[in-house]
């Protein structure tokens, strides 16, 4: 299991909560807390709270590409019906 470490905006974002919430709760269930280089406290997800998040990272890129899907088909519908609506009006340019 590959070693998760969030700051507490994202660890905050992820849990649906704010900074101070997020703290309180790596800190209440004894994530490892370390500050990075960059000055900013990183919490260590456990392996199931790790395994939790890639699970909800990999659910909103698929609906996401599945989104993406749905706006290419819809166009795609759209340029077929215009298409459409143009072949019987060149049908009567050709028989006329």
């Amino acid at each position: 299991m590959p070693q998760i470490w969030l700051t507490y905006d994202e660890l905050a974002a992820w849990m649906n909560c704010d900074r101070a919430e997020a703290r309180v709760a790596a800190m209440a269930i004894g994530l490892d807390r370390r500050k990075s280089r960059d000055g900013q406290t990183r919490a260590k997800l456990s392996p199931p709270l790790a395994e939790a998040f890639l699970h909800d990272m990999l659910h909103q890129r698929l609906e996401r590409e599945a989104a993406a899907c749905a706006d290419e088909l819809r166009l795609m519908r759209e340029r077929m019906a215009s298409h459409s609506a143009a072949v019987p009006q060149l049908r009567s340019v050709i028989a006329g």
